[in-house]
C-alpha cells in the first residue's frame, strides 16, 4: 500500500483551488471550500503538517467528479 503524502495547509489549499474548489468563508483558523455541493474544511495553521485524516479527506474530495 502506498504511503499517504504529507501536506501542509498551504499545499492542500493549492490542490483544492486547482481542482475547482472555491474559498467560501474563513472563521478563525479554519477555511471552508465548496465545489458542486461538496464541502471541505481545512484547518489552516501555517507551516504545520496536516493530520493524516484531513489529508485523506482533501484527497478524496479532489478525486471525486
Amino acid at each position: 500500500m502506498a504511503r499517504q503524502p504529507r501536506l501542509t495547509a498551504l499545499e492542500a489549499e493549492r490542490q483544492l483551488l486547482v481542482a475547482g474548489f472555491v474559498l467560501m468563508r474563513s472563521k478563525g483558523s479554519h477555511r471552508i471550500y465548496f465545489r458542486k455541493g461538496q464541502r471541505v474544511v481545512l484547518p489552516f495553521h501555517k507551516g504545520k503538517v496536516l493530520h493524516p485524516k484531513i489529508v485523506r479527506q482533501v484527497l478524496s474530495a479532489i478525486n471525486q467528479p
